[in-house]
């Protein structure tokens, strides 16, 4: 075990501290609105699975901002939920808006939650929205949030299907490579799609003493900007990473090869491109 920042991490997850509660988290948590706005068509969805009981104990893995969290609490009226995230920079943001939502069943804390100590069989559900794909070590991270579940309780979670099936991050990584050959998004935790193998995702859970696991195949069409210039400045600070070691040639090419498929994705509700997702649940008998 290691500490950074005041913040005990398995040593497998202290990049993705050093990320999150970094600059990478301070670009979130200043963008977080339009970041709930990108897959706020999945919201829905991922809330009626949950299918949260009025009593229910509740953790949201990978909370962000809290959106999941407040309205898992908003549901489990005489229960509660608690939202676990690495980033302090968007805890501070969760709190405040969960305080000003007069939300008093909901509270937030910064941890790993791969190895945080939880009570035995304490929560009745375990949620999460694109939360548990950066776990540097997944089948530790799942068997500590199964024995964190009570006999019954289950897990509800979205996570990305293959780069593939989401067509906004090809366009954007063909555009912002400006003619340059770059490795395809890597599919190994940590990363955005390392829980994109249905099969692996089952043999994941089963590991960890759960059961009845199902994957459920959700599309929906993402939101990037309300037109080419606003979705062009998040694309852009989301992944600046990409454009690093292009000259100002280079670098102009990218930007007007994204504006150009920003363009084609165009419509009267702004910038949206195709998105695929699974909805995972399973039971811990």
């Amino acid at each position: 075990m290691t500490e950074s920042i005041g913040v005990r991490v398995d040593p497998a997850n202290s990049d993705q501290l050093r990320a999150w509660d970094g600059a990478t988290g301070a670009y979130w948590a200043e963008r977080a609105e339009r970041f709930d706005e990108g897959v706020a068509e999945y919201q829905g969805p991922l809330l009626d699975a949950a299918a949260v009981d009025t009593t229910a104990r509740v953790l949201d893995v990978g909370c962000g901002s809290g959106r999941l969290t407040r309205d898992l609490a908003t549901r489990a009226t005489a229960g509660s939920a608690l939202g676990m995230d690495l980033s302090a920079p968007m805890l501070e943001l969760a709190r405040g808006l969960a305080e000003r939502e007069r939300l008093a069943n909901v509270t937030f804390q910064q941890a790993d939650a791969q190895v945080h100590p939880f009570p035995d069989e304490h929560f009745d559900l375990i949620a999460s929205r694109h939360g548990v794909m950066f776990f540097g070590d997944p089948r530790t991270a799942f068997a500590n949030l199964a024995r964190a579940t009570r006999r019954g309780g289950r897990l509800v979670l979205l996570t990305w299907q293959p780069p593939e099936r989401n067509p906004w991050i090809g366009a954007f990584r063909a555009a912002l490579a400006a003619g340059r050959e770059l490795p395809p998004p890597p599919t190994e935790a940590p990363s955005p799609f390392s829980l994109s193998d249905p099969d692996q995702v089952r043999g994941l859970l089963t590991s960890a003493g759960l059961t009845e696991v199902r994957l459920r195949g959700l599309t929906a069409p993402m939101y990037f900007g309300r037109d080419v210039d606003d979705a062009a400045r998040f694309v852009t600070g989301q992944h600046a990473g990409m454009l690093e070691g292009l000259d100002a040639a280079g670098r102009a090419r990218a930007l007007d090869d994204l504006r150009a498929t920003l363009a084609d994705h165009r419509t009267e509700r702004g910038v949206r491109y195709d998105s695929a997702c699974w909805l995972v649940e399973a039971r811990r008998p």
